[in-house]
């Protein structure tokens, strides 16, 4: 998608099919594997987005040749010319995605040296590179900051370490896993994330000839090896644009059948799902939604795999406008994810953000010093307004908002849903969405 600024009208329901394809989160981290492999590597069901687009780049800039498989959607990649890149090509080529700091490991293996800019991202929270350094010097990483970023070197090769994070991590998890398969000896790692794309992963490196058991209490243990081979993968489908389309039949009290997305990967959702007013459909090829009745309100605590995931609650939160009576939504995750709800109000909702969480009620997720949480009394009816999108997820709930509204809404910045949602608006065009492109 090139376009930033939408002209939508809403308060006509979606209906219709979309499919998802491979998950965004799995993608982008096997194409980083592939630098580990000594023979190319196939991923198929990789989704047309931009942050896909990044680690082609900056894969081709090292040398690796990359092209169109032997099926839509399928790519290969050969690593037999990789080299090292000058900083200029990386830092241009990075652009605002924090997959960078993931070619580490693959490149201190390969050539005992990498260098990462400065990293961007969507602006929801702190989300600082310490657990990803800190993991890379336990296995003998030297990392010197610099102003344009960081370098790293290992003058005395990698080595098994025993890592214990602080908070499991997607991303540092994804960084000891690729950097421990090629390290020499054992690597043991700790309060590791176990989301299904870190399996889906798991098994990316196991099919390359990696030694990766893991146990129920989020221990992961790594026997290091020589030499990787390449793989042939279909990636796990994005549970997270499932459940971003499900929360819009709900928004907008439509219909929408999301092909590809499958019950296993989504089970705490749809349960939060059905809690919420909606229905269900489990079929062979993907997963029927739709509203059951009035919606109702419920209290959700954002957490990692197997919890509800952050990703998750800012769609859901547009559909909770319209349920009746008072919805809690705790997010624990991220400290500054609920910024987007000030568009909501803007447009007639009846949300009240703490910024510090709140310290009444139950609660099955423990506290943490970053958490806020929203207050989302309804049902209330949404009218137009001028939005400007803050972030991938955020803006997706923004989009629906205008969808759910009465009147027409401008929605700018747009362009960064081209990071996670594939033909987005062709999409919305098939769900039978009225909206303009301005520009």
């Amino acid at each position: 998608m090139t376009v930033s600024e939408l002209a939508i009208r809403g308060g006509r329901p979606l209906r219709g099919r979309v499919d998802v394809k491979g998950a965004k989160n799995l993608a982008t981290k096997a194409m980083v594997a592939t630098l580990l492999g000594e023979t190319p590597s196939t991923l198929r069901d990789v989704p047309d987005l931009s942050d896909v687009a990044v680690v082609r780049s900056l894969l081709e800039v090292h040398g690796v040749r990359v092209e169109a498989g032997d099926e839509p959607g399928a790519l290969t990649f050969d690593p037999s010319g990789v080299e090292s890149a000058h900083m200029e090509e990386i830092d241009a080529h990075a652009g605002a995605s924090r997959i960078p700091i993931l070619f580490c490991g693959p490149l201190l293996h390969r050539l005992g040296q990498a260098f990462i800019p400065d990293l961007g991202g969507c602006r929801i929270g702190d989300r600082p590179i310490d657990f990803h350094l800190d993991a890379l010097r336990k296995f003998g990483a030297v990392v010197e900051k610099l102003p344009s970023g960081i370098r790293l070197s290992a003058p005395e090769g990698l080595r098994g370490a025993s890592i214990h994070l602080p908070y499991p991590s997607v991303g540092a998890t994804e960084q000891v896993l690729l950097t421990a398969v090629r390290a020499k000896g054992t690597t043991e790692l700790r309060n590791a994330a176990i989301e299904p794309e870190i399996m889906d992963l798991i098994a990316v490196l196991q099919k390359m000839g990696a030694i990766i058991s893991y146990e129920p209490n989020r221990v992961i243990f790594i026997e290091g090896v020589d030499t990787l081979r390449g793989y042939d993968h279909r990636s796990i489908f994005d549970r997270n644009e499932a459940a971003s389309w499900a929360s819009a039949a709900l928004a907008t009290d439509g219909e929408i059948f999301v092909g590809g997305a499958r019950q296993q990967e989504m089970l705490t959702f749809l349960n939060v799902f059905r809690k919420a007013g909606g229905w269900f459909d489990i079929q062979e090829d993907g997963i029927l939604f739709r509203r059951d009745g009035e919606l109702k309100p419920v209290v959700v605590e954002t957490d990692v795999h197997p919890g509800f995931m952050t990703d998750w609650q800012q769609p859901l939160v547009v559909a909770l406008t319209q349920a009746k009576g008072r919805s809690i939504v705790h997010e624990t995750v991220y400290e500054n994810r609920m910024g987007f709800t000030d568009a909501l109000v803007k447009m007639g909702a009846d949300i009240v953000v703490h910024p510090h969480g709140l310290q009444d009620g139950p609660r099955r997720v423990a506290r943490r010093e970053l958490e806020q949480a929203a207050v989302i009394t309804g049902p209330t009816p949404l009218h137009g307004a001028d939005i400007v999108v803050p972030d991938l997820r955020g803006g997706y709930s923004h989009v629906i908002a205008a969808l759910t509204a009465q009147g027409e809404s401008r929605v700018s910045g747009v362009d960064i849903l081209s990071r996670g949602y594939e033909k987005f608006l062709d999409k919305l065009t098939a769900l039978g969405a009225d909206f303009d492109v301005i520009r």
